[in-house]
């Protein structure tokens, strides 16, 4: 493996959607630099601080490559993050789909963790759906409830229907989707980012149980949660 091969896993580009708020942390850290010939007190903590907040913005809007499970039926995880809830759960009424309990598996994304959204299986997108809402904690169960979301229904070959639902969090007030209904999606492909700090939800076909357990770590587009059987 090469040394450039080596940066791009260890600092991956980040997403499109945090480059305002990198070229705003560099703006304020330059004029802190010019600012400093003139006021050094103010003008280097200026700096500082347009420092910091570049380098945070380029942590939390990193976007790695990711590389599916090469398995037929394979449905991954929509998004990295810590499951918080693994149970049976009607999907968003606004997707339309039917009102019977199906496996809900809850990720809860913290300030940490890579926020770009990724597609769970190779499907078509039947419908797109945003509600304003709330903004509690996401790592709280009502979050799937009470907060603002946007929510996306996948159709499967056979006719069944999932779900995948990007919910803001506590500090969260954007969710940003690039999907679009009737398109052909394939799975672990970005489709959208919800800015700091938030949860995803996804809810399988009936008759699929999910392979994972409360409290383990998710790899968006990478950890098997579940596989389709005919």
């Amino acid at each position: 493996m090469s040394l450039a091969t080596d940066l791009r896993l260890a600092f991956p580009a980040p997403h499109p959607a945090g480059r305002p708020f990198i070229a705003g942390g560099l703006a304020v850290l330059v004029l802190g630099l010019l600012l400093a010939a003139w006021l050094p007190f103010a003008g280097w903590w200026l700096a500082r601080l347009g420092l910091i907040f570049t380098l945070f913005c380029l942590f939390f809007f990193r976007d790695p490559n990711r590389v599916p499970p090469p398995r037929p039926g394979a449905i991954v995880a929509p998004a990295d993050g810590r499951i918080v809830s693994v149970s049976m759960a009607v999907p968003p009424a606004e997707l339309g789909l039917d009102a019977a309990p199906r496996w809900r598996v809850c990720i809860f994304l913290s300030v940490l963790n890579v926020h770009v959204n990724r597609v769970p299986i190779s499907r078509t997108v039947t419908k797109i759906a945003y509600r304003p809402g709330a903004f509690v904690s996401a790592s709280l169960d009502k979050a799937s409830e009470d907060n603002e979301r946007n929510a996306l229904a996948l159709r499967l070959a056979d006719g069944r229907d999932m779900a995948v639902i990007q919910i803001a969090g506590l500090i969260a007030r954007r969710i940003l989707c690039g999907a679009r209904e009737g398109q052909q999606v394939t799975g672990g492909d970005r489709f959208g980012i919800i800015r700091f700090g938030s949860r995803t939800d996804l809810y399988l076909p009936h008759g699929i149980q999910p392979i994972v357990c409360l409290g383990q770590t998710m790899v968006g587009g990478e950890t098997l949660i579940a596989e389709l059987t005919t």
